[in-house]
């Protein structure tokens, strides 16, 4: 069902994977990618085995490191193929797939194009490293003008390309990655709250709250006491998200685009629009 529905977004490669990154699942777009002609010659394996250099390394790593940790990648700046060496910038997601008892199963996750027009040569070669290393050290203040340093970029410049990729301005894409890192560590963890705020970039207990509050609508204590419903298996329907829909995450194919919403209310959503809801533990 999940493929058959991706099949019909040509803009994105659409996955899942099991517990040892193997394909299980793909759409009609990440075959043709990779210059193939039927998805069996894709499924059972892992991306190094069929795509050579840093296009079948870099995606393998990133699967080792969801299904260690259990923690998702979201919205990583790439480049990837979009035809057989042809490359384009993506916006890849990758999710932890989770049996009844918790344990990691298998990941789910897309890469999308970037729709803006993007020249290859307008792409600073320091952006991505520069976004990778702000996600991987969230408790390092940082701030709009500080990531343009390290992307070596004018913040002018950087503000614009932050807006084509991401459509926020730095400081909401700072904002926003922080906030999703810390609510997925809220459901993986008992941690103290004062501590999770801190590692994600949080001045304080109070200034984590008042962020989480105005962007999820609860507070991160609401928002960890609310139990999903858990995917069971790498096979089965994603179904919406029970406990508490308000703050699910939401994948839909709309108008070319796709919609990646930390906080949707479905009585508002036409029914077209209305998608995959994922667990977002």
């Amino acid at each position: 069902m999940l493929a058959e529905l991706f099949d019909h977004a040509p803009d994105m490669a659409f996955f899942v994977k099991d517990a040892a990154g193997r394909y299980v699942v793909v759409n009609e777009s990440l075959v043709k990618r990779h210059g193939l002609s039927h998805k069996s010659q894709v499924i059972g394996r892992r991306p190094c085995e069929f795509c050579a250099g840093e296009f079948g390394r870099i995606p393998s790593e990133q699967d080792v490191e969801v299904l260690r940790t259990g923690r998702a990648l979201l919205d990583h700046l790439e480049q990837q193929w979009y035809l057989p060496q042809k490359p384009v910038w993506c916006l890849t997601t990758k999710l932890p797939l989770r049996d009844a008892e918790g344990n990691i199963i298998g990941l789910i996750g897309f890469s999308r194009d970037v729709r803006a027009p993007v020249n290859p040569d307008d792409i600073p070669p320091g952006l991505a490293s520069a976004l990778e290393s702000f996600e991987k050290a969230l408790a390092e203040p940082i701030s709009p003008s500080g990531l343009a340093r390290r992307a070596k970029l004018a913040p002018s410049k950087l503000a614009r390309l932050i807006r084509r990729f991401f459509d926020l301005t730095p400081r909401q894409f700072i904002t926003r990655t922080r906030l999703e890192v810390a609510s997925r560590r809220l459901r993986e963890s008992d941690r103290p709250v004062a501590e999770i705020a801190l590692e994600c970039g949080f001045y304080d207990h109070s200034a984590f709250t008042r962020a989480f509050r105005a962007a999820m609508g609860v507070t991160p204590s609401e928002f960890r006491s609310v139990k999903g419903t858990r995917v069971t298996s790498v096979g089965n329907r994603l179904e919406l998200w029970k406990g508490f829909p308000t703050i699910a995450r939401l994948i839909v194919p709309y108008r070319g685009r796709v919609l990646w919403s930390c906080s949707q209310d479905t009585s508002r959503l036409p029914t077209a629009l209305i998608g995959i809801w994922l667990d977002i533990q």
